[in-house]
């Protein structure tokens, strides 16, 4: 089995947190320890990030099925931010027993644009992906500034995320460009109107990788969703807003 690293902090109902593209669970350090003030909090590193070993093939359906033979077999909330978010709907859709609610952080059930839904062009994902093949560096120094651009703080929040990226190596071009591959082909609209768990969504009104209209699609489809926009945050809320977070996941989770 492919080690999975992962850490946990305080005590109450599970919670898992997922972290998103080219990161590693380093990225919740501050925010996942305000959150264990309540809860129990598992920060996993996505295999061939941080920590983690490598898998064979960095497909959705492999690296949902590392994380779920990882963590522990209690049913707990799954939190996925950006890429995370589209893995931890793929464990709610697969590994049902393993999921009883979900909070989707900055994340789009189908993360491209297409005809009547809100994402990111699928240009800017290919750019990527062909940006990697030269300069992987620039390309992920690029990637971190789009997360924060337009921000009021942008330099701080720039440079926090910097840091905690630079903790760990980068994963590699090959765990990179999959992790573009699914955010570029997963499409798992049906998994969540098919949802019979509670669900929180959580965006950014400056977010440049989710546009915040998504929020209103995905209603569409699963009118249950509790929706909130924080108007003033970008991609990474859980790092300019964290109290805010933190209250919202709070709440969210008593009521269950």
């Amino acid at each position: 089995m492919t080690k999975i690293h992962q850490q946990t902090f305080g005590k109450g109902k599970p919670i898992v947190l997922v972290h998103g593209w080219a990161m590693h669970s380093g990225i919740w350090r501050n925010f996942a320890q305000q959150l264990a003030k309540n809860h129990q909090v598992t920060c996993i590193d996505l295999p061939g990030h941080g920590q983690s070993k490598k898998i064979a093939s960095f497909t959705l359906e492999q690296v949902s099925e590392a994380l779920v033979n990882a963590v522990s077999d209690e049913s707990s909330c799954w939190l996925g931010w950006s890429l995370g978010a589209t893995v931890v709907l793929d464990i709610a859709n697969r590994f049902p027993e393993r999921v009883n609610s979900l909070v989707l952080l900055a994340g789009n059930p189908l993360f491209t644009q297409s005809t009547h839904w809100s994402g990111i062009a699928v240009e800017s994902l290919d750019a990527f992906a062909g940006q990697l093949n030269g300069n992987c560096q620039a390309t992920l120094q690029r990637f971190l500034s789009l997360q924060v651009n337009d921000l009021p703080a942008y330099k701080t929040l720039l440079k926090t995320l910097k840091a905690a990226v630079m903790e760990c190596n980068a994963p590699d071009k090959e765990t990179l460009q999959g992790g573009l591959e699914i955010l570029k082909q997963a499409d798992l609209r049906r998994a969540l109107s098919n949802l019979s768990v509670p669900v929180s969504v959580i965006l950014g009104g400056k977010d440049t990788l989710v546009p915040v209209n998504a929020g209103q699609n995905m209603q569409a489809l699963l009118p249950k969703i509790e929706l909130t926009i924080i108007d003033r945050a970008g991609h990474v809320p859980f790092l300019s807003h964290p109290e805010e977070i933190v209250a919202i996941i709070s709440r969210f989770m008593d009521e269950q």
